[in-house]
């Protein structure tokens, strides 16, 4: 059982909803970032989600872009964003952190080599944006082998043909997009997007997370109603582009955490 596994089993004794916060390594300063990383579970973050800083980020929207940009010419790398990993696990061992991104620097770096260090780093999970379940035997399987959970995304176009080979490698939990398009770039909709947690939960027993388009505690906290856990990032990310601080930062993001964590019911 990694620690994604462990916290969601917690969370589903306690009824509650996981807050899932999104922050890129390195941004804006490799500082401000571990400052950020390490106030983030005080804050009332259940799962954290951490950026590697990539050139090209098809996925996303101009807040994480800029975000991944910032990051680059602060001098971030993979290597350094799994040193700030190894430096947060120090302090904290049971939160569970996700490293979110693209397959290139992985790929760059060397399969093996990278889930060696990764796993020793303290990471637990991976999203991998740009590998589908046709390249499973790239990523995912040899993730799955060295003790990391392997998280897919689902989205509105994934129709029920599609799901089952979403599915079928996936651990942790299933990340379902709440919108067509980039991250950031529209308001999601729990109205719209509850009977499609329902569709994907008949067919797994994981949770099902939300992200994309939540940007502030009153949608979270109604997301929080529909889905088993809610995630936020480019309203983090954003705030941290606009040069408030870390505390201040971190103010938001306990704001967002009450909200997803409102009764369900």
């Amino acid at each position: 059982m990694t620690r994604i596994d462990a916290k969601f089993a917690q969370l589903a004794k306690q009824n509650r909803t996981a807050f899932v916060a999104f922050v890129m390594a390195g941004d804006p300063s490799p500082e401000t970032s571990a400052e950020v990383l390490a106030g983030l579970p005080g804050a009332g973050v259940d799962v954290i989600e951490i950026g590697m800083p990539f050139t090209d980020p098809m996925a996303d929207g101009p807040a994480i872009q800029l975000a991944g940009q910032r990051a680059l010419e602060a001098g971030m790398t993979l290597d350094r964003t799994l040193t700030m990993v190894r430096d947060f696990r120090v302090r904290d061992d049971t939160t569970p952190i996700v490293l979110m991104g693209y397959y290139n620097p992985i790929f760059s770096k060397g399969v093996d080599v990278f889930l060696k260090e990764a796993a020793e780093a303290g990471i637990d999970g991976l999203i991998v944006v740009d590998l589908p379940p046709e390249e499973d035997a790239e990523l995912c399987l040899p993730a799955q082998e060295a003790g990391l959970n392997f998280i897919r995304l689902a989205t509105p176009t994934t129709d029920d043909r599609r799901l089952p080979a979403v599915l079928q490698n996936t651990s942790g939990f299933v990340y379902y997009v709440s919108i067509t398009g980039i991250t950031g770039s529209a308001e999601a909709n729990a109205a719209k997007v509850g009977p499609e947690i329902a569709r994907i939960k008949a067919a797994t027993d994981l949770p099902v997370c939300v992200g994309f388009g939540i940007k502030t505690p009153q949608a979270a906290a109604e997301m929080a109603k529909v889905a088993d856990g809610v995630v936020v990032g480019s309203a983090i990310v954003d705030r941290l582009g606009r040069g408030e601080s870390a505390a201040d930062v971190l103010s938001f993001v306990a704001e967002l955490a009450r909200g997803a964590h409102d009764d369900r019911t």
